[in-house]
């Protein structure tokens, strides 16, 4: 249950911290990092460990995101090529 509510809330809100889908999840911490390594090494997510400073504190945690997800283009109009009408 919990691993699919991890996964579905990466899934909605793509690239989070541990420490963000724990506080968004209402799971506790050393369970969502029990769940993430689950996921991982199933090969659904892909995380790197990462290190915040929060003035002299050191925060240290997981960035995790789906693996192979890549998010969809954006609507609008995108840079490239001008065409010049010569």
């Amino acid at each position: 249950m919990q691993t699919d509510q991890v996964l579905n809330h990466l899934k909605k809100h793509g690239q989070l911290l541990d420490l963000e889908i724990a506080s968004a999840t209402g799971i506790a911490l050393p369970q969502v990092r029990k769940v993430l390594a689950d996921l991982m090494a199933r090969k659904e997510i892909s995380q790197c460990s990462v290190t915040h400073f929060n003035g002299n504190k050191r925060v240290e945690g997981f960035q995790c995101r789906i693996s192979g997800y890549v998010p969809p283009v954006a609507p609008g109009r995108k840079a490239g090529k001008s065409v010049s009408s010569d």
